[in-house]
């Protein structure tokens, strides 16, 4: 059955973002220095930025382990809940121009964005606008004192410290809000102006409908709902605070905004800062390099780009353990997707392999060339013996990505059947794979 209408289709910057499939997110802030402070229960607190001073800060360190796990893009916690800024902005006294690191002479972020270069890997900025405990602040980015001569003081630093980080470190791949941002019509700054204006061509996490979106996909475990969809009716309410009702998105939505799963490398529930951030003695906590392809199947797999956490230690380096665990992932991911046993393209409701002689496949990886839009809404797949066609696999959505895994079957063809479509469905690949077949 087919449905011609294809009303939405994504930015090129969309299709770039899928593309990268995998990226980091770096995180360095005051707990990792001082991890008593815990800024809800120490408002009127903040550790003095004296406590910023990282023994051997080395950013190529950090994009040079992201890029051995295979990372294509790198999202850095330039302002974390604390408040306190890796570069040294103009807007207060609260950064690293204020710390003995580099004599006060230091930027993290300039560092980072070099490293980035040096490694090939796109580079983006985590800032969060809805907390900052320096400045008093709470979720949704109000002053906790709700005087509104506070308030817009506070507006004003965020518009000056979002226009410092747009404007002096180059073009950005990817710009992330946790949480989203207060609105100006909600009485937060003018950030849509801003970004229009300054990073027009970057997907934005939890961002403006009218930006180039992304949305959450609802939890921090590496797992994303199946299926999910590229498309959406809404991102959140117009503030872009709040979680969305649908996580499973939707394939008639008005909006391209595809789902990308965050989620630490240190165990989510027993670590520090729930994995975001390191702390010593926690180096078992790691999340072991199978679990973490097993993430990527989770993610990846349904149509969601994975956001890998790196914790940063008080040297200021990613630590071994979890460097060797994140060089481990992308040999893992390669063990078992990088030597298919075939591979097809093509157009119509049917896609097929044929082999010359019986082969064991344990794995389906279909991708939709989605800058045409997402077509396929439901499909079976089936495996040929040789005498009958059955059944392995069935499914609805496959966007970027759709990986399958089923046992062991046997087969001298292999195919999709593409049920329920929206106009005809352009296939960029179908690959088969034996994960049981040692590859090494």
């Amino acid at each position: 059955m087919r449905n011609t209408m294809i009303d939405v289709l994504p930015s090129r910057e969309h299709v770039e973002w899928a593309d990268c499939e995998v990226g980091v997110m770096i995180s360095l802030d005051m707990p990792v220095f001082e991890p008593e402070y815990s800024f809800r229960e120490q408002w009127g607190y903040t550790p003095s930025a004296e406590k910023f001073n990282p023994s051997d800060l080395n950013t190529d360190q950090w994009l040079e382990t992201a890029s051995k796990a295979g990372a294509k893009y790198a999202v850095l916690t330039a302002k974390h809940c604390s408040g306190f800024c890796l570069w040294p902005t103009k807007a207060h006294d609260y950064h690293v121009g204020n710390s003995p690191w580099k004599d006060g002479k230091g930027d993290v972020v300039g560092d980072f964005i070099r490293s980035c270069e040096k490694y090939n890997i796109k580079p983006g900025f985590y800032y969060s606008s809805v907390c900052n405990a320096y400045l008093d602040v709470d979720n949704p980015g109000l002053v906790r004192s709700g005087i509104r001569e506070e308030q817009e003081r506070y507006n004003r630093i965020v518009e000056q410290q979002l226009t410092e980080l747009w404007s002096n470190y180059g073009k950005l791949f990817e710009i992330w809000f946790d949480g989203g941002y207060l609105s100006k019509e909600s009485g937060g700054g003018d950030v849509l102006s801003l970004l229009e204006k300054l990073q027009p061509g970057a997907v934005v996490f939890q961002g403006p409908e009218s930006s180039k979106p992304l949305r959450w996909v609802g939890n921090e475990y590496g797992h994303a709902p199946y299926p999910c969809w590229g498309t959406n009716d809404f991102i959140s309410d117009s503030d872009g605070i709040h979680s969305r009702e649908d996580l499973c998105g939707n394939p008639d939505g008005k909006i391209w905004c595809p789902a990308e799963a965050d989620t630490p490398n240190r165990s989510r529930d027993k670590a520090f800062q729930s994995g975001w951030f390191w702390k010593e003695g926690e180096d078992h906590l790691v999340v072991p390099a199978e679990d973490l392809a097993g993430y990527y199947c989770d993610t990846v797999g349904r149509n969601c780009n994975l956001l890998l956490g790196m914790a940063i230690d008080k040297r200021g380096l990613c630590p071994d353990k979890d460097a060797g665990t994140f060089a481990e992932f992308e040999r893992e991911v390669k063990r078992l997707f990088g030597h298919p046993c075939a591979r097809t393209s093509g157009e119509g409701d049917v896609l097929e392999i044929k082999f010359d002689r019986p082969e064991k496949i344990t794995h389906a990886v279909m991708m939709e060339d989605i800058s045409q839009g997402e077509r396929v809404l439901s499909y079976k797949l089936e495996a040929f013996d040789g005498k009958d066609w059955a059944e392995v696999a069935e499914g609805s959505c496959i966007g970027h990505k759709r990986i399958e895994r089923f046992p062991e079957t046997i087969c001298q063809s292999f195919r999709i059947r593409c049920l329920k479509t929206k106009g005809t469905p352009i296939f960029r690949s179908m690959e088969l794979f034996n994960a049981n077949k040692s590859t090494l």
